[in-house]
């Protein structure tokens, strides 16, 4: 079991770029069946890397490879996944 709140603590990584695409802000979950369907992973933002978001990730679960101690691995393509907020 996990919470939302270590979940948000880790680093999301894309092993297709070995970037880091920022960490989770929130998740779009099927309500119908109880699970995740999406991870929303705000880009790094303008200002001090804090604030003026451009865009957001929307990383579907199915592209999650692992949940680590530290970190989330994903494999996606960076202009499939992203949505301007």
């Amino acid at each position: 079991m996990m919470l939302l709140c270590e979940l948000q603590a880790k680093d999301v990584i894309n092993v297709g770029t070995a970037k880091c695409l920022g960490r989770v802000m929130d998740l779009e979950i099927d309500e119908c069946r109880g699970c995740i369907c999406t991870l929303i992973v705000p880009s790094p933002g303008k200002f001090c890397g804090c604030f003026f978001h451009d865009c957001e990730y929307w990383i579907p679960w199915k592209c999650v490879l692992r949940v680590g101690k530290d970190m989330i691995l994903v494999d996606v393509c960076e202009k499939d996944v992203v949505r301007k907020p």
